[in-house]
């Protein structure tokens, strides 16, 4: 199941009006209480439009409580695909992705990653304002094609990420994850799309970080067979 930004904002937007009105109960209700004016004049908030207030609030409400009860239990597998054009050919997008120890100059929510061999890393983020770990290793590796990993201890996840020409000079990286929220927080977050924006997140400072050197950083150029 999934939800959008949108509905989150009408369900803010509703329980701060609703907590406002009862706030301050005994007073005229007017929009420009919410720094709202058209033409000057002030309009007085409908008994309908406090209801549809009303109506969104706990659609919401009821909409992420089901949510959270249908993803309780055993941890669900996900799935997040995000992509981003880059100006540089090819070659250079690959060789600075397999530099994965600098993961963490543009992914937001990784704190250290650490390559322990040409396949296996470790790593250490940030997940819904809980540290956690895990190892994973690179389940395959075609140099200028794709990278693919998966994780062998601690949260699951697995994923690929591929580079397409589409210029001299630029590339399309296609990014898929698959992930499985955990905690109530880890839920939420997934609910209102948090892991979607932050992957979207990290691969536009991934676009602004190499176009602006306009180089990579290192490279490793061998191929892992497909496990």
């Amino acid at each position: 199941m999934q939800t959008n930004f949108a509905t989150v904002a009408a369900l803010v937007a509703g329980g701060v009006l609703l907590g406002n009105r009862l706030r301050h109960r005994n007073e005229p209700m007017y929009l420009d209480d919410y720094d709202y004016e058209y033409d000057g004049d002030r309009h007085g908030l409908s008994a309908g439009t406090a209801l549809a207030a009303l109506v969104v609030l706990g659609a919401g409400t009821l909409y992420l409580s089901k949510y959270l009860r249908e993803s309780s239990g055993s941890p669900a597998m996900r799935s997040v695909e995000e992509s981003i054009e880059i100006d540089v050919p090819v070659r250079t997008a690959y060789d600075q992705w397999t530099q994965f120890e600098q993961f963490p100059q543009f992914m937001a929510t990784v704190e250290q990653v650490n390559q322990v061999d040409d396949t296996h890393l470790h790593w250490r983020a940030n997940v819904a304002g809980k540290m956690k770990e895990w190892d994973a290793e690179i389940t395959e590796q075609i140099p200028d094609k794709r990278i693919a990993w998966r994780s062998t201890s601690g949260p699951h996840n697995a994923g690929v990420v591929t580079f397409h020409k589409v210029g001299e000079n630029r590339t399309r990286v296609m990014l898929q994850m698959d992930y499985a929220p955990e905690t109530v927080g880890e839920k939420v977050g997934d609910a209102i799309g948090g892991v979607k924006l932050t992957t979207k997140g990290n691969l536009k400072r991934f676009k602004e970080l190499l176009e602006q050197r306009g180089t990579e950083t290192g490279a490793w150029r061998g191929t892992v067979p497909q496990q």
